[in-house]
C-alpha cells in the first residue's frame, strides 16, 4: 500500500516514552499506541476504555502521518519500540504504520488475544499472543488462534502471555503450554483493581505474586517466566503511563 493512500485507524491514545510493564518486553522503553475497539468484553478488563463502544466517542480517527507524527515527537525521533496494544489492535489495518516506522529504525511489538489474523503480523519484531483464560469469561477459538500463528510467520518472535487469576487459570495455563511448547511462555498474576482512581493495594499485589511462584516452583514447572506487571506497581492504574 502507498503511503497517500489513507488509513484510518481508531486511536484511543498515544503516550510514552515509558517502559513496558509486562511479558517478554518488560522494561523496554517504549512508546505505546493504543487502539480503539475489541471484539472480547473480559470481566476483569483494565482498559475498558479503549474496548467498550460508549467510549467511541474519545476515540481519535487518525491516518498514518498523523500516529506518525505523535509517535516521533514523543520518541525525538529517536527509535525504539513502539507497542500496539488495545482493545484488539489486530480489529484494525495497523501495516502501512508498521511500514512508516521501519523505514525509519522503529520496532514494532503488538499484543492480542490470537482471536483475528492480519497479515501484518509477519512483519512485526514481537508479537505476544495473549490467550484469555477462564476467568475472563470467554473460551478461546484455537483455529483462529493457529491462523494467527500462521500470519505471524517470518516475525521476529512471537511469545505467549497468560494472565493467572485463580487455580482455574493455572490449570488452563498449563495445557496451553502443553498445546505450544515451542512457545515463550509468560505468566504473570491478574491485577482485578482496575479503577484508575482508586489505588492499587500493593500488600495484596504482592501477594498474587507470590502466591503464582509458589505455584510454579511446588509444581516443579519451570518453563514459564513469572513476572508482576511492573507498570502497575509502579503506577497503579493510571492510564497514558
Amino acid at each position: 500500500m502507498s503511503r497517500s493512500a489513507k488509513t484510518i485507524l481508531r486511536i484511543a491514545e498515544i503516550f510514552g516514552p515509558t517502559i513496558q510493564g509486562e511479558g517478554a518486553l518488560i522494561g523496554e522503553p517504549t512508546v505505546f499506541v493504543r487502539a480503539g475497539g475489541c471484539d472480547y468484553r473480559c470481566s476483569w478488563c483494565d482498559s475498558l476504555h479503549a474496548v467498550d463502544s460508549r467510549y467511541r466517542e474519545t476515540w481519535t480517527p487518525m491516518d498514518t502521518d498523523e500516529i506518525w507524527q505523535q509517535v516521533s515527537g514523543l520518541s525525538g525521533g529517536e527509535p525504539l519500540t513502539i507497542s500496539l496494544s488495545g482493545g484488539n489492535p489486530a480489529i484494525q489495518n495497523f501495516g502501512p504504520l508498521i511500514a512508516r516506522g521501519k523505514e525509519e529504525g522503529y520496532r514494532f511489538a503488538c499484543e492480542t488475544q490470537g482471536s483475528i489474523s492480519q497479515a501484518w503480523f509477519a512483519d512485526l519484531d514481537t508479537l505476544v499472543l495473549s490467550p484469555k483464560p477462564p476467568s475472563s469469561g470467554h473460551r478461546v477459538d484455537w483455529q483462529k488462534f493457529d491462523h494467527c500463528l500462521r500470519a505471524a510467520e517470518g516475525s521476529g518472535q512471537i511469545v505467549l502471555k497468560i494472565v493467572i487469576f485463580d487455580d482455574q487459570d493455572y490449570d488452563w495455563a498449563r495445557a496451553v503450554a502443553k498445546r505450544f511448547p515451542n512457545l515463550p511462555l509468560y505468566l504473570q498474576p491478574g491485577n482485578p483493581e482496575s479503577d484508575p482512581d482508586v489505588p492499587v493495594d500493593l500488600t495484596k499485589a504482592t501477594e498474587r505474586l507470590h502466591w503464582l511462584i509458589e505455584k510454579v516452583t511446588t509444581d516443579r514447572w519451570f518453563t514459564p517466566r513469572v513476572l508482576p506487571q511492573l507498570h502497575v506497581l509502579v503506577w497503579g492504574n493510571k492510564r497514558g503511563v
